[in-house]
């Protein structure tokens, strides 16, 4: 049987459609108009073909706590394997509720002021698909997570960027103040940044909510890498900022923390009206998820301080492991403050485009990374053009191979 998109007759359906706006927004259509490889998948395919250590994909390649995949099991084994409540099992949003509580003092109703979701992303499309009328302006850093440009094409806003950039990766306030207008409706802030490592302080995050209360716009943040920071910094929710909690929608995820990247369960964290507004969109996208891993997601979330405090200093060690050998290299190296992503400038070897060098060092050395202009608007790749993402959430054993690879480029 034939499919529409193969067939002969001479009149085929138009598929052109909000689909080509996200792919434009997510720098994925080619000067001919079709759909590109993403420099994501041309690495990892890189990497199967060359046997490659893969840092270019940032997903951990270890099990995360025991007592989070025995919850898990355990709960397959009771037969939680239906359908989830809409908002989530009650438990999980009641151990969201208690760790925003713990760790921040932020006090969220369970009932109406937290929505389980399929990870992160799916919170933030449903999000701005909820909140962004056609025109609207969408305010993010630079570099940024791919999926926001997407969404928000999707959604038919307008990105606009604050840019990044290094060696500390800090904003401009004085910039942030002329991007944010009366026609912003979110200011996106991603801290612990991706792919950057920042961590922003908290006058820059006092910054961001004077100027939504002055212009009447919500503030969405993306805090997945919340207990990933190091050298003793700690986390700073910019809900718990006097006034932010009323416009202030916080979306985080168990996959960083918890290293169950595939399980896909994350949440969201805001005032009831708005949360509402983003179950109604968030219903008709993945409807729910992750049944049996939501109650494993509630134990792990309810682990002690030993646990949380050892997953910044495991990866503070790793994060130790790749930056010598990169500077080995000779890349100049900019350590990071949270995630696990570390960023080198490969000028310092002679390559003045890292995605060159990224498609080189497969065959070279056997290690992937990937360019730092993926996370950018195409217009302002040029500023970024020699930055290269390498991500150290991978056993010791395998980051001692990739260092030692690296250091003998």
């Amino acid at each position: 049987m034939s499919s529409p998109l193969s067939s002969s007759l001479s009149v085929q359906p138009d598929l052109a459609g909000p689909w080509q706006r996200t792919a434009a927004y997510a720098g994925l259509l080619g000067t001919d108009g079709r759909l590109s490889t993403t420099i994501f998948t041309e690495m990892t395919m890189l990497a199967r073909q060359l046997g490659a250590i893969n840092l270019g994909q940032g997903f951990p390649d270890e099990d995360g706590p025991q007592q989070v995949l025995d919850a898990a099991k355990a709960a397959i084994d009771a037969g939680i394997n239906q359908y989830s409540p809409g908002r989530g099992e009650p438990d999980l949003r009641a151990a969201i509720g208690e760790h925003q509580q713990r760790f921040y003092g932020l006090e969220a109703d369970p009932g109406t002021e937290i929505l389980v979701t399929a990870g992160a992303t799916e919170a933030i499309a449903a999000t701005v698909l909820a909140l962004v009328e056609p025109g609207d302006e969408v305010v993010t850093f630079e570099p940024f997570y791919d999926a926001y440009a997407a969404v928000i094409g999707l959604a038919g806003g307008r990105h606009v960027t604050v840019a990044l950039r290094a060696p500390d990766f800090q904003p401009d306030l004085d910039e942030f103040d002329t991007v944010v207008t009366d026609k912003t409706r979110l200011i996106i802030v991603n801290d612990p940044n991706n792919p950057t490592g920042a961590v922003f302080p908290a006058e820059t995050l006092q910054h961001i909510v004077d100027l939504a209360h002055r212009h009447n716009a919500f503030i969405v943040t993306d805090e997945v890498y919340e207990h990933l920071v190091f050298d003793g910094a700690r986390h700073i929710p910019v809900a718990t900022f006097p006034g932010a909690t009323e416009r202030t929608i916080t979306i985080s995820s168990a996959g960083k923390t918890f290293s169950t990247t595939g399980w896909k369960i994350g949440w969201v964290v805001a005032p009831a009206d708005v949360i509402t507004a983003i179950l109604t969109v968030k219903q008709y996208l993945t409807f729910v998820n992750g049944a049996p891993f939501q109650p494993a997601i509630a134990t792990g979330l309810r682990l002690g301080d030993d646990f949380y405090a050892s997953i910044a200093s495991n990866l503070q060690r790793k994060r130790t492991i790749l930056i010598d050998g990169l500077q080995q290299a000779g890349f100049q190296v900019f350590s990071p403050a949270g995630a696990y992503y570390v960023l080198v400038d490969t000028a310092a070897v002679g390559f003045e485009d890292a995605t060159q060098l990224a498609r080189r060092l497969p065959e070279l050395v056997g290690v992937v990374g990937v360019p730092v202009s993926a996370f950018v608007q195409p217009e302002h790749v040029a500023q970024y053009r020699s930055l290269l993402r390498f991500a150290f959430c991978k056993r010791e054993d395998v980051l001692r191979e990739a260092a030692s690879r690296l250091a003998g480029l």
